[in-house]
């Protein structure tokens, strides 16, 4: 498997696969075409929908709109913490990026939402939706209740019929699943899939590479955020929370990242490890599994984390690993050793299930082999795991990883910036250059 996922996630082999993708468009004549899957209720196409326009502006692309319905259960288990998350997330997007949506506090009515669809499925098969999905997002997200906010759009924006819809959202969700993916707000060019805004920095810079901007386009339109550089003076700085698992691809590349901003502001980190979704009677679908694992490599390729020769640890090496956890703490090398493991099964094919393997990722992080031999057989980490998942339930979030400070709770390893900015904004400093 490490062999394999090398070479599956390597920077050359995605690099070769876009070389010989624009290769075979060029030979057969083809534009630049984009699939674009709308999900009318998700928050997170609606932050699309308002910059498709520009995007179109920037590049030489084709784009071909699709109306999808919502994600498989298998795909999102805890559908009701998801959608209650992606209003707030969403708002907390747009502020960062200047972009109109307001968490309502509630998902539009089921019979404003059957209108816009209607509407949507008329503009696509007409080649008419980036207008229509721009207008028609933001009157449904600003009053998710009344129907009369959609009046204004009568003329303009026809409904297609019952029966076109239903065939339109079958065909829209078969694509999408033979394609590879399985959520709303997502783009798929040439053998490549990107979710939401955060991931159009990737599409742009393919796009710029194959020389399809428009004349005077530069930079991006959503740029990558920075991770603070220089140490800060913070005056008691809050604790950050880190939710991860020893199986998340995610929660591998962005632990680096997590410590060294304890370290610059000397805010302490707190180790809330969880086992994994799987491991808790979650199923999680091959497409969800694939379009992570690639994801994740380009993400690590952009920040320069180790990532790609896996050895993957479900069940026992994770179980193994966790119990190692509360050794780590009280020996103060919880970070030296949830690196080390992250990065030996994530990054160097590391067997964690094996004597071997666990001993070398165990004594690189200062723990003796005698001692972990005995931590093996204490179970207490057992409790502490669940206590860790319960109160991430609590704060709304259902998946690692995830952070806290203060009052900020967020999800995913690119909304390290929002827990930056948290940390910023609830202590007093000293530094001018808190930003740099």
């Amino acid at each position: 498997m490490p062999i394999v996922s090398a070479h599956l996630m390597s920077r050359d082999r995605l690099l070769k696969a876009r070389a010989k993708a624009e290769r075979l468009r060029r030979a057969q004549g083809e534009p630049h075409r984009l699939y674009y899957f709308h999900q009318v209720d998700d928050p997170y196409s609606a932050l699309f929908a308002s910059r498709l326009s520009a995007l179109l502006a920037r590049y030489d692309i084709v784009l071909s709109a699709h109306v999808v319905g919502p994600p498989s259960e298998s795909a999102a288990p805890d559908r009701g913490r998801l959608v209650a998350y992606s209003r707030v997330d969403a708002q907390r997007l747009a502020h960062r990026h200047g972009l109109n949506f307001t968490d309502p506090g509630e998902q539009p009515a089921h019979q404003v939402q059957e209108r816009v669809t209607r509407r949507l499925v008329a503009a696509a098969e007409q080649g008419r939706f980036v207008e229509a999905a721009e207008a028609l997002s933001a009157s449904l997200w600003q009053n998710t209740v009344a129907q009369d906010t959609l009046g204004q759009h009568e003329a303009a924006w026809p409904e297609a019929s019952p029966s076109q819809t239903v065939a339109h959202l079958a065909d829209a969700n078969a694509m999408r699943q033979r394609l590879g993916h399985y959520l709303g707000a997502t783009l798929y060019y040439a053998g490549e899939w990107y979710w939401g805004i955060d991931r159009l920095h990737h599409l742009e810079q393919r796009l710029q590479d194959v020389g399809a901007q428009r004349p005077g386009v530069s930079g991006f339109l959503f740029p990558l955020d920075a991770d603070l550089a220089k140490p800060v003076d913070l005056s008691h700085p809050a604790p950050i929370d880190f939710f991860f698992s020893l199986r998340s691809p995610y929660s591998a590349i962005v632990a680096e990242r997590v410590f060294k901003l304890g370290r610059l502001t000397g805010a302490p980190v707190h180790l809330r490890y969880v086992l994994p979704m799987v491991m808790r009677g979650l199923p999680v679908p091959s497409e969800k599994r694939r379009y992570i694992s690639l994801d994740a490599a380009r993400e690590a390729h952009l920040r320069g984390a180790a990532y790609g020769r896996i050895n993957d640890p479900v069940g026992r090496p994770v179980e193994r690993g966790l119990a190692l956890m509360p050794l780590a703490e009280r020996s103060g090398q919880g970070q030296a050793y949830v690196l080390s493991f992250l990065r030996g099964v994530w990054a160097e094919g590391i067997d964690a299930g094996s004597d071997r393997g666990l001993r070398l990722i165990a004594e690189r992080a200062n723990l003796s082999w005698t001692d972990v031999q005995k931590a093996l057989q204490d179970e207490t980490w057992r409790q502490i795991a669940e206590a860790n998942r319960a109160e991430m339930l609590g704060l709304g979030l259902w998946g690692v990883p995830s952070f806290r400070v203060a009052d900020t709770a967020v999800w995913g390893q690119d909304r390290l910036w929002a827990i930056q900015q948290a940390l910023l904004q609830n202590a007093s400093f000293s530094s001018q250059d808190s930003t740099s």
